[in-house]
């Protein structure tokens, strides 16, 4: 055996790859864009109706931006949804996608069955 093989340095394993949490951002738009579109509404209709813009709109349901409270208050109530049913809504596809991915951390976490929001 020469000198050269046995000082080789090992290659570390690679650890399986976790799943990437879902955004916040990405929950809330997806929300938004399936109510809106089960109550066959356009992005301009919704948009008037919260006043704010249409292509902001856009970008909130494509995930593309991060709203304040006030503005998803104002878009939750354009499609007649309280700001606490968006939330709900949110919590509960967060959830269903946590459980669906195996290894996921929020998966171990016991449910208790209501909602909690921390800063």
């Amino acid at each position: 055996m020469s000198d050269h093989a046995s000082s080789r340095t090992p290659v570390p394993l690679r650890r399986p790859a976790r799943a990437r949490e879902p955004l916040w951002r990405d929950l809330v738009g997806d929300v938004l864009r399936r109510e809106r579109l089960a109550q066959g509404r356009t992005l301009k209709e919704v948009a008037e109706a919260a006043r704010i813009s249409m292509p902001y709109l856009s970008e909130l349901e494509r995930g593309r931006k991060e709203a304040s409270s006030e503005v998803l208050a104002a878009a939750a109530r354009a499609l007649g949804l309280g700001l606490e049913d968006l939330l709900i809504r949110v919590h509960s596809d967060l959830t269903t996608r946590s459980a669906a991915v195996p290894g996921a951390v929020s998966a171990a976490v016991p449910r208790r069955g209501g909602l909690c929001l921390a800063a």
